[in-house]
């Protein structure tokens, strides 16, 4: 299994699950749902959240019901409005108007009850500028809100500047020590406008770096490594990005010692890690 994954008519099914020999702590799923359609799913061993992309819906979490959920014309289109489904039990999804909406998940052993994550809750720290050629504004959907409710997942969108960088300086999260911590991750690209791409750089020390071109729809798992993304001039880039701590929630990113001179370079690093945290 390749370590993207094009975009396809996955009908609803999941993506990314348990059964990825890449990536079984993370779940990751895109749905498509005509007004008046449902769809339930029972992800058992993980923590989930509903994040509506485009249209409106309701949530089923056992007895209690989230309703009037999104309201964005697309994800170009304001902050998300999404629903924490916890763990243990099914969610239903309820489409109100024709809807697409991302579920992301992460390995969860811990008993959480759901909640809403309004639009107003959602956090954004701006990483980068226009000068450097790194500007991006992360979204914070699940992140310092959810501390205490939820297990070791985050979840956020980041939205690129065209022509900008992105997980730039390179940085990785896959060793638990001072310094840094063990977070799986997930990369899921949509571009404006859709025949926009990018490329995704992907390298360890001792290994040979790779690099993909990425298209509007792809998806990227990262186990581990170093991985700094690029979106082409004159295309808008944005990034659902799925973290989960192997053995904590906070994050601590881990740059590139080859390239450290850069984090005097690139503004707003310091805020974006507190972000994590």
């Amino acid at each position: 299994m390749s370590l993207i994954i094009r975009n396809n008519d996955n009908a609803n099914r999941p993506i990314v699950d348990a059964a990825s020999p890449h990536l079984p702590d993370v779940y990751f799923n895109r749905i498509r749902l005509s007004a008046g359609e449902s769809l339930t799913l029972e992800v058992p061993g993980f923590e989930c959240v509903v994040v509506v992309q485009t249209g409106r819906c309701k949530i089923l979490v056992g007895d209690t019901e989230f309703h009037g959920i999104g309201g964005r014309a697309d994800i170009w289109s304001g902050k998300a409005d999404s629903v924490y489904t916890g763990t243990r039990q099914p969610f239903t999804v309820i489409a109100t108007a024709d809807l697409e909406a991302v579920v992301a998940g992460g390995a969860c052993t811990e008993a959480h009850a759901p909640f809403r994550v309004t639009s107003d809750e959602v956090e954004s720290v701006v990483v980068g500028s226009s000068d450097t050629k790194s500007r991006r504004e992360i979204f914070h959907i699940l992140g310092q809100n959810a501390n205490g409710r939820a297990g070791n997942l985050l979840v956020s969108e980041l939205y690129a500047e065209d022509g900008c960088w992105a997980g730039y300086p390179p940085h990785k999260h896959d060793t638990d020590r001072g310094g840094e911590t063990n977070h799986a991750e997930l990369y899921h690209y949509r571009f404006n406008p859709p025949s926009g791409f990018g490329g995704q750089f992907h390298y360890h020390a001792d290994g040979t770096p790779e690099a993909v071109m990425t298209l509007d729809g792809d998806t990227y798992l990262l186990p581990s490594g170093y991985h700094p993304t690029v979106t082409s001039p004159g295309h808008r880039a944005y990034v659902f990005t799925i973290l989960v701590g192997r053995d904590q929630r906070g994050l601590v990113q881990y740059f590139d010692p080859v390239h450290e001179h850069l984090t005097d370079y690139i503004p707003g690093l310091g805020a974006m890690r507190d972000k994590f945290k």
